[in-house]
């Protein structure tokens, strides 16, 4: 079924679970997926398919297995690139962006509540011989600038939707599931950037201070928000929860539970009054405030003292204040436990 058609004659249509781009001409693409990804001027067909949740290969490869799925979708597998995904496609969304003759149109499906991580952390998985393993999280992203693009403006463009991507990712406040810190992406995001080499427009800038730049920056960010709160919910009234802002930091439910237990009181008692709570805006805002603390201290941004001073004001505008005890020496840790005691005295 096609669901959209560019003015260059390229069709979107929705096949099975995935979505499929069919290019009516010769186009220049770069692209991060497995199956032919890199630069292509060949391609023919482009796709992301959906509801890849059952972890099983079709193909001893990654590559092997996209490509055995462009064959169940009826593609040549030679001509044809392909990103994969556990988001569904009935949850992609679909942005455009129009400057003069410019126009930048981005396709995005998203997930990041289970793998969500942020640059730099440190990883679990080394690329050798054996086989990619499926995590329920991704942002693809299929970006398509009506326009010819030098090479250079070709590789900056995905530079430039890579940033938009991690952008809206910042305003969400995703936190990484594998530290502290907040999310720049998940661990298998894919892109492919598709540029009209047959177009009379001729672009050799992509970046920030250029126009292109700016339609990219906006297609990515409103596409990949709308995803990522079509497939999950999330958007900035499901973040506003003292959990959603604490829990990167271990202030979890699981965490009230263990300190609750250490005082002999159940859960149960208390779960009806830790709901009137955690969404009240008042105490949302100032815990985003001590989480941003805690965020600065981490990145070296303020010193120690400071951001302990910075803290008991906060802590004592919500009706808390620093545990006398010290469980740790880490002061973040130290702030986080201040806190957790706190709600539970407030729960209490």
């Amino acid at each position: 079924m096609i669901i959209h058609r560019f003015s260059n004659g390229d069709t979107v249509e929705i096949r099975g679970d995935a979505i499929i781009v069919c290019f009516s001409g010769k186009r220049s693409v770069l692209g991060t997926a497995p199956l032919n990804g890199g630069r292509r001027d060949e391609l023919r067909w482009i796709f992301n398919h959906g509801g890849e949740t059952s972890g099983e290969m079709k193909a001893p490869t990654y590559e092997g297995h996209v490509a055995k799925i462009a064959e169940e979708l009826g593609l040549e597998p030679e001509f044809s690139s392909g990103l994969s995904t556990a988001a569904y496609v009935k949850n992609t969304s679909m942005k455009t962006q129009t400057f003069e003759d410019i126009t930048v149109t981005a396709l995005v499906t998203g997930g990041v509540d289970i793998n969500a991580g942020r640059v730099g952390e440190q990883a679990l998985w080394h690329e050798r011989e054996d086989g990619f393993v499926f995590v329920a999280g991704t942002i693809n992203i299929m970006l398509f600038i009506d326009a010819q693009l030098s090479e250079g403006a070709l590789a900056r463009a995905l530079v430039t939707c890579t940033e938009a991507k991690t952008a809206a990712l910042q305003e969400l406040l995703v936190p990484s599931c594998y530290s502290g810190g907040l999310a720049t992406g998940s661990g298998t995001d894919g892109t492919i950037i598709v540029s009209n080499p047959q177009s009379s427009v001729k672009l050799t800038e992509a970046g920030k201070h250029f126009k292109l730049g700016e339609l990219i920056g906006k297609t990515v960010m409103a596409a990949a928000k709308e995803a990522l709160f079509l497939e999950t919910g999330l958007c900035p009234e499901r973040q506003m929860d003292i959990l959603a802002r604490m829990g990167r930091f271990g202030m979890t439910e699981a965490a009230l539970i263990e300190r609750l237990e250490e005082t002999g009181e159940s859960f149960e008692d208390f779960a009806e009054r830790l709901e009137s709570i955690r969404r009240d805006r008042a105490l949302v805002t100032k815990t985003s405030c001590l989480a941003h603390i805690l965020d600065q201290l981490s990145w070296g941004m303020i010193r120690g003292e400071d951001a302990l001073g910075a803290a008991s004001v906060l802590l004592a505008l919500m009706g808390m204040s620093l545990c006398r005890i010290h469980r740790h020496d880490d002061l973040r840790e130290l702030i986080v436990d201040s806190y957790i005691d706190g709600i539970l005295k407030l729960l209490l």
